[in-house]
């Protein structure tokens, strides 16, 4: 491959409406949508609900779509859980829907016993419980919330009963009968949004977000609105401003509350699972809240948001006094590295999963076992161990699988679970993926205790666990099982919030195994030099990589479909239903909407007969927010559109065929991660530029199994990319938590 040819990249098609909320910088206020709460769809995009958006953070030349469809597709998931089969039958995206509505429920179950004591199981504790206790002591009148921005007057050793164990979840059942709102409820929800001017399509959304109480909820706060996913600031402003008239204001404390979760939801978008108080009061600001200390302090004593600083009751931990000995000057020192822990706010669902995760991982490594097994380094690691590290390419897959086997000849229970379908049949069609063990769908199940039936768990694309999986995962697995986390470092992180297994090997809890196994081939070449920073001429003598210069989008989308069409089956044999092509975002003249427009055209052109699709068409169907099935259609009936996916069926029900499937011969990054295919033809136009950094161009140019085609008219922003941007970071705790509670254990004070 030789060095990539440079010119000046064009700007991007789609301007970024809503500029991501991350902690190094404050977000660029979207321009003004009129009054009308009405869901974002600027410059021809799709309607909330789009399930093929990747993540915000991937620099999509789509930002807001893809902040309003991730949201929406949570919305959406809900409704999907409401469809029992009218054979009775439990679809695996209705089965993991019900598993996280049980911990939905977890986390309801504590807002409403707010009043009574703290009990063990999977409810927080340590400083969110203080910090929950000091927010009931603001409401009770007893003190002021500005206590609660104060730093701690002294620090405290982190226990190992900071988080308390969870009980485990029996395998879950989904609801039957219906998940949307009650007509009654529609009705009320509509009267109101119309005296309001909002649309009244909002109304079947609204009565499912707000509940039974809706249009009263609605009357009293115009602005819980603003808790719809798919509604933006200014709508939810205009709608109180028709609600209030005269008694609007920018400071009214019902519109902070409001815009503090909504800023922390957006950041969840962005992969966060909290941001610094110093953030969220920038971005009030710029939102017209006069005194943005005193809105975050409402936010707290009403309870719509948790405070952290996590590092400030470090005792012992990095930073810290080096023991009670220590002299007056080490403590003004350590003093000052407390006052410097920056002070974080978070939605508590995402408060529950980081310490149930924390605090189920740190169980299995002080209930591991102590076994000693004779081959390769892994199967060591994993005898005496319960929670253990791997890192590799693609070829260091097949390590976590000999683990398997391994552990099958000790007598033990031992399964592998991969992201997809598709990564089932790379690994081999002995493995599960991790919503089917999840939904009970594919595996053992569960004993008797809930528990997964389970002695040895290896969890193969383990960078794309988002928080809130891993949390249900780690809690369904019983004291003494052994878990393998493995996955390529390089690789985007997950599409939800958090960054797991970034954070556990940045814990070092662990046996960590880094494999040597290369992945072969030019392929395997240009992508260990991307991961190190190098984009590096490599030599392709079977044209396993090639280079197709563009000077321009339009020119991009014509030489993709020549690629798929013609090129990549005559040299390679390939068929077009086996390449992938990948590129930055959904908008633009390049992005997926465009390139799946053309490709459907030569491809299997059509009028779309089933929703606006036809048999034979590849398409992405979203079951979750964050989570992307690829499949082709096969055909449709009375219960929805039938897929087949990787040889496993799957059915799109028919009121989420519109909202959750798009076509899929064009993916983003975000969307291929933890799949491959036998040739990937990678578009890189001209105003993808800001799009790119190191761990998009790992993630899309190893996606290739034999073939990889790079449709390139970014000139030197490729170069830069992988040598400048390294992963966007994500603020998170994990690895906080997870350090204190075993440091604390260690110690002997846990």
């Amino acid at each position: 491959m030789t060095a990539l040819p440079g010119a000046t990249p064009g700007p991007p098609a789609d301007g970024h409406e809503d500029a991501a909320l991350t902690p190094g910088g404050e977000p660029t206020p979207p321009a003004a949508d009129g009054d009308a709460a009405a869901p974002a769809d600027a410059d021809g995009k799709d309607a909330p609900g789009d399930p093929a958006a990747g993540r915000p953070d991937e620099a999509d030349t789509d930002t807001t779509e893809a902040a309003v469809g991730a949201t929406d597709g949570a919305a959406g998931a809900t409704e999907e859980a409401a469809g029992t089969t009218e054979r009775g039958e439990v679809s695996e995206a209705e089965a993991e829907l019900a598993a996280q509505r049980e911990l939905r429920a977890r986390i309801e179950k504590r807002r409403v016993e707010k009043d009574g004591p703290i009990e063990a199981g999977g409810k927080l504790s340590g400083t969110a419980a203080d910090l929950l206790a000091a927010v009931r002591a603001v409401e009770s009148g007893e003190k002021s919330g500005s206590a609660y921005f104060a730093p701690p007057t002294a620090p405290r050793r982190p226990t190992a009963s900071s988080v308390p164990s969870p009980a485990r979840p029996k395998a879950p059942e989904p609801e039957q009968g219906s998940r949307r709102a009650d007509p009654g409820t529609v009705a009320a929800v509509l009267e109101v949004l119309v005296s309001g001017g909002a649309p009244e399509g909002l109304a079947a959304r609204v009565a499912g977000v707000l509940g039974e109480q809706a249009a009263q909820a609605l009357r009293e706060d115009p602005w819980r609105l603003l808790a719809v996913p798919g509604v933006r600031p200014e709508q939810a402003d205009g709608f109180a401003r028709a609600m209030l008239g005269a008694e609007c204001g920018p400071d009214d404390e019902r519109r902070g509350v409001a815009l503090v979760a909504w800023l922390l939801e957006q950041a969840a978008l962005q992969g966060h699972t909290a941001l610094e108080a110093a953030v969220v009061r920038k971005a009030l600001e710029g939102r017209s809240v006069s005194d943005p200390e005193a809105g975050l302090e409402h936010a707290v004593s009403e309870g719509a948001v948790l405070v952290f600083q996590d590092g400030a009751d470090g005792g012992d931990g990095p930073g810290g006094p080096s023991g009670p000995e220590a002299g007056a000057e080490d403590s003004g020192e350590h003093e000052q590295q407390q006052a410097a822990v920056p002070v974080l706010l978070g939605l508590d669902r995402y408060a529950l999963a980081e310490e149930s995760l924390a605090d189920g991982l740190a169980r299995l490594v002080r209930t591991g076992p102590t076994a000693t097994w004779d081959g390769p380094e892994l199967v060591r690691a994993a005898a005496g161990h319960g929670l253990v590290l791997h890192t590799g390419g693609e070829a260091a897959r097949a390590e976590p699988m000999a683990l398997v086997e391994a552990a099958r000849a000790q007598g033990l229970r031992a399964v592998a679970a991969v992201h997809s379908e598709n990564g089932r049949r790379r690994p081999g069609a002995d493995a599960v993926t991790v919503h089917g063990l999840l939904s009970g769908t594919e595996g053992p199940g569960r004993d008797e205790d809930g528990a997964l039936a389970l002695d040895l768990l290896a969890v193969l694309d383990a960078p794309q666990l988002d928080v809130e999986t891993a949390a249900i995962l780690v809690e369904s697995l019983a004291d003494g099982t052994r878990l393998v986390l493995s996955g390529d470092p390089g690789v985007l992180w997950s599409a939800g919030a958090g960054r797991v297994f970034a954070d556990v090997l940045a814990a070092r809890v662990c046996p960590h195994v880094a494999s040597r196994t290369p992945d072969p081939g030019p392929i395997g070449e240009l992508v260990s030099g991307i991961g190190a920073g190098e984009l590096n001429q490599v030599s392709a003598p079977g044209k396993e990589v090639v280079i197709v210069p563009v000077r321009d989008a339009g020119e991009a989308v014509h030489r993709t479909v020549q690629l798929v069409a013609d090129s990549v089956p005559r040299a390679f044999g390939v068929p077009a239903g086996q390449t992938q092509v990948i590129t930055v975002g959904h908008g633009g003249s390049a992005g997926t909407r465009a390139l799946n427009a053309a490709l459907k055209q030569q491809l299997n052109p059509g009028p779309g007969r089933f929703g606006g699709f036809d048999a034979g068409d590849r398409v992405a169907y979203a079951p979750a927010a964050g989570r992307t099935v690829c499949g082709t259609v096969v055909s449709a009936d009375a219960e929805g559109l039938r897929l087949d996916s990787e040889g496993a069926p799957v059915v799109v029900p028919r009121d989420r065929v519109e909202s959750a499937v798009r076509h899929g011969w064009a993916l983003t990054a975000h969307q291929a991660a933890g799949m491959r295919w036998p040739a990937v033809v990678v578009v890189l136009p001209g105003d993808a530029a800001q799009g790119l950094s190191r761990p998009w161009v790992y993630t899309a140019f190893s996606r290739g199994e034999r073939h990889l085609s790079v449709v390139h008219g970014v000139e030197q922003a490729l170069p830069r990319a992988v040598s400048e941007d390294p992963a966007q970071e994500r603020t998170t705790r994990l690895r906080m938590l997870l350090e204190g509670l075993l440091t604390a254990a260690a110690d002997g004070t846990g």
